[in-house]
């Protein structure tokens, strides 16, 4: 990391806290949350923001998680390109994921999930361009206003939280990072 931020074993009050259910769940305090820490006042509302919209997510947490995961792609994000390789291959297959990584619209996701990510994509490439149109296409495949929201949550705020790992120098856990280098090499983002 290229800045400093509180260690877990130097943390207090509410950052150790957060810390502790993090180790409990995970094994390890992710370099994702300790970056924030850089900003004690900032951990906690920017953690509560993501469970509030993760954890509420009206598409479920797999939809979630593809979002991110396209999103993370064009940010671009070695991080995060990383953490949901890991987490998706879990759920839909490590070829299916790459597939998605690929080129979601021909990886077998329903049309729903296909419209859900070219709306999240063109979201983190350019939100300017996205029209009525867009909207229409998200609710033809039944999508309503309040998925459509929580998607435009989702991608937006993947976008901010990307940004701000690569910025601070936040890197992947080894546990995260795929047995096969081409696979991991696909994963990182060009730094220039």
């Amino acid at each position: 990391m290229f800045i400093k931020t509180i260690e877990p074993d130097e943390a207090t009050g509410e950052i150790a806290a957060l810390y502790a259910a993090e180790k409990e769940s995970m094994g390890r305090v992710m370099q994702a949350t300790q970056c924030w820490s850089a900003r004690p006042d900032v951990i906690l509302p920017v953690e509560n923001l993501l469970h509030q919209i993760r954890d509420g997510f009206s598409l479920g947490l797999l939809n979630f998680r593809l979002i991110t995961f396209v999103c993370a792609k064009h940010v671009p994000s070695s991080y995060c390109s990383h953490v949901y390789f890991r987490s998706l291959s879990g759920v839909l297959g490590r070829e299916q994921t790459l597939a998605v990584r690929r080129d979601y619209r021909t990886a077998g996701l329903t049309a729903q999930q296909v419209e859900m990510l070219a709306y999240a994509e063109q979201i983190t490439l350019d939100a300017s361009k996205i029209t009525e149109a867009h909207i229409q296409r998200l609710r033809s495949v039944g999508l309503t206003d309040v998925n459509i929201a929580d998607i435009a949550l989702a991608a937006s705020f993947r976008s901010f939280m990307s940004r701000y790992f690569d910025a601070v120098g936040a890197t992947a856990e080894p546990e995260f990072l795929d047995d096969d280098p081409t696979v991991r090499d696909e994963m990182v983002a060009v730094r220039k």
